[in-house]
């Protein structure tokens, strides 16, 4: 995933805004993430990877996160596993969000 896909494809939250909240924020849970423009208040499907972000920056010196070569999916890999997720019934994304892919 790069920095301008979205993170938080409910709120269209990219990645380099999480890491720069993250950055200059300091949030000391991950539940704070939600601050960041509503990433993690839609569907759910972000979360997972909201604290997988959150906890490598804890991980790092001064809570700044680690560079983008990490295990989060291609963006077009995590759009098409969202889109498994809310038909399989795991959340409902808002009005306005990124509509799900066809299968």
């Amino acid at each position: 995933m790069q920095p301008d896909d979205e993170l938080c494809l409910c709120f269209h939250v990219t990645r380099r805004k999480v890491e720069n909240f993250i950055r200059i924020e300091r949030p000391c849970r991950a539940g704070q993430m939600a601050e960041c423009f509503g990433a993690g208040t839609g569907c759910g499907w972000c979360r997972p990877f909201l604290q997988r972000l959150f906890e490598k920056a804890q991980a790092g010196q001064g809570g700044t996160p680690q560079p983008a070569g990490d295990d989060l999916p291609s963006a077009a890999d995590y759009a098409h596993s969202r889109g498994d997720y809310v038909r399989a019934g795991g959340g409902v994304p808002p009005a306005g969000a990124t509509p799900i892919d066809a299968e």
